[in-house]
């Protein structure tokens, strides 16, 4: 395996077959599972399985796989994956899932599941470049109404014109998939999952109107309280940041630090799997950087990490001048916003 496998071995618990990209662009195990257990059914046909990664863990929630794909090559490789994982309830097609041929060899499935090709590298990332369409396969397994998508997790939902649940998903703290579920499979619109905690956010639908309540805006302060968080890409992305505020009621708020950055603020400590990070507010100065490092050196700091708008080729200049001859046993956090540095300590 080349070194350019090597690297995405640790994805899996054991060292799948691949070719040149299978590895690189397989599911991960844990997600694999997690979308596995989900979607548990009798009959679900996997469109596009590639080397079947994700396969395997259909196998072993459901009572029978249909393994899809119209390279004989990745047929193989998933064939090989299966017996690896000790799974033998797969039925391997080689042949494009929209023809007839495949339909009617899959015609008892409950499930369609889709992870569709898209282009190697695009400006804006599409869902009318996905390889086959949403909608010809939504047109051709005509058997089911219940269709699963993976989908560019770069999409927003509002970018997403289907009516579906748009779930996006982040693993250890970064965004990682985006998956599309229609039909029955749906919970609601927007929902955010973060592994490897396992913990979901869904927004309950109004039982009078049958739609999410969605869109709470968000309470923005330019002071940051006691406490601050950095909240997972999950929640984010899907635009559930206010309904995840609000959940804890009053007293949370966002500061907006730039464009890539923002924290959720609050006076009383809080806890949840979808708060990535947690932080104590030491202070907020307007100063310099020789001052800040006067006030490091008072904490009791060693390391000092730089969280703002900063040119790179300057980075480590600015990062030494501030931790100069600090020799403490606190690492803190400094999001820099117009001109004033915030002073956090990771807790």
């Amino acid at each position: 395996m080349s070194r350019r496998h090597n690297k995405h071995r640790d994805k899996f618990s054991k060292t799948l077959e691949s070719d040149a990209h299978g590895l690189r662009f397989a599911t991960p195990e844990i997600v694999a599972q997690y979308r596995a257990r989900r979607l548990k059914t009798d009959v679900l046909a996997d469109i596009s399985c590639g080397i079947g990664g994700q396969t395997i863990f259909f196998a072993k929630e459901c009572k029978k796989v249909y393994a899809i794909d119209i390279d004989p090559e990745k047929i193989e490789l998933a064939k090989k994956n299966c017996a690896l994982y000790d799974v033998d309830n797969v039925e391997f097609i080689v042949g494009d899932a929209l023809s007839e041929n495949v339909i009617k060899q899959v015609a008892d499935a409950d499930i369609i599941f889709s992870d569709p090709a898209r282009p190697p590298s695009e400006d804006m990332r599409s869902i009318s470049n996905l390889t086959p369409s949403i909608d010809d396969v939504m047109q051709a397994y005509t058997m089911t109404k219940n269709f699963v998508f993976e989908v560019p997790p770069q999409l927003t939902p509002e970018r997403i014109e289907y009516d579906c649940e748009k779930e996006y998903l982040s693993l250890n703290g970064k965004l990682n998939r985006l998956t599309l579920y229609f039909g029955d499979l749906a919970k609601g619109d927007r929902s955010a999952i973060t592994l490897p905690e396992g913990a979901s956010f869904c927004p309950k639908k109004n039982a009078e109107d049958k739609v999410n309540v969605t869109d709470v805006p968000c309470q923005v302060t330019d002071s940051l309280l006691a406490y601050a968080y950095e909240i997972e890409p999950s929640v984010i992305k899907a635009g559930l940041l206010g309904e995840f505020i609000d959940t804890f009621g009053c007293g949370c708020f966002v500061h907006n630090i730039d464009n890539k950055r923002m924290l959720m603020t609050s006076d009383t400590l809080l806890e949840s799997p979808f708060i990535k990070l947690r932080y104590k507010h030491h202070q907020t100065v307007d100063a310099s950087y020789g001052d800040v490092n006067i006030i490091l050196h008072k904490m009791g700091a060693k390391k000092a990490t730089l969280r703002m708008e900063i040119d790179p080729v300057i980075y480590w200049d600015v990062r030494n001048q501030i931790e100069r001859d600090l020799s403490g046993d606190i690492t803190v956090q400094l999001f820099g916003k117009e001109g004033c540095i915030s002073i956090l300590e990771p807790i």
